[in-house]
């Protein structure tokens, strides 16, 4: 029963990531370190012994390494390197693979979208001038926190947490 209402509680938190990031651009920090305490009471739940566990910090560390190569030339913020990190710790070795690809795979489509719809919205004269401040304004950022949550939701079947579920 914990292990389910932990998987619940990460669901909910990617999805108030996805939230932040697309009405803000931010990802707050309490709700990366948020994500990064779900995966301790599932690790525990699902009766991970230390070699396991080992391994998904070792994913969470890979992850950390690649945000922080994406923020540091400003491809992505640093609330995405933090929460791709985070959530990379329910990952193991090989599923973590699978999280980075899905990730990629939804924020290649959340780019596509946003460019389809940053194209479209001011052509539609009841929306012409209402994008100010939001993702579909021109050279607004990409809420890449949407790719991650996606990443997330998509991958997350594969683990061990969803087989022990």
């Amino acid at each position: 029963m914990v292990l389910q209402i932990t998987i619940l509680v990460l669901a909910g938190l990617m999805l108030a990531a996805a939230i932040f990031d697309a009405g803000k651009f931010i990802i707050p920090n309490w709700l990366c370190g948020l994500v990064l305490l779900t995966f301790p009471v599932a690790a525990l739940a699902a009766g991970l012994g230390w070699p396991e566990v080992g391994n998904h910090l070792l994913g969470g560390m890979v992850a950390l390494v690649i945000g922080f190569a994406l923020f540091a030339p400003g491809w992505i913020g640093g609330g995405d390197a933090k929460l791709f990190a985070a959530a990379a710790l329910w990952f193991g070795w090989p599923e973590i693979l699978a999280f980075l690809i899905h990730t990629v795979f939804a924020g290649g489509a959340l780019v596509i979208i946003l460019l389809v719809l940053r194209w479209l919205v001011p052509r539609i004269p009841a929306l012409a001038g209402r994008t100010a401040g939001t993702a579909l304004a021109n050279n607004a950022p990409v809420p890449y926190g949407i790719a991650i949550a996606a990443g997330v939701f998509w991958s997350l079947p594969n683990t061990v947490f969803w087989s022990a579920f």
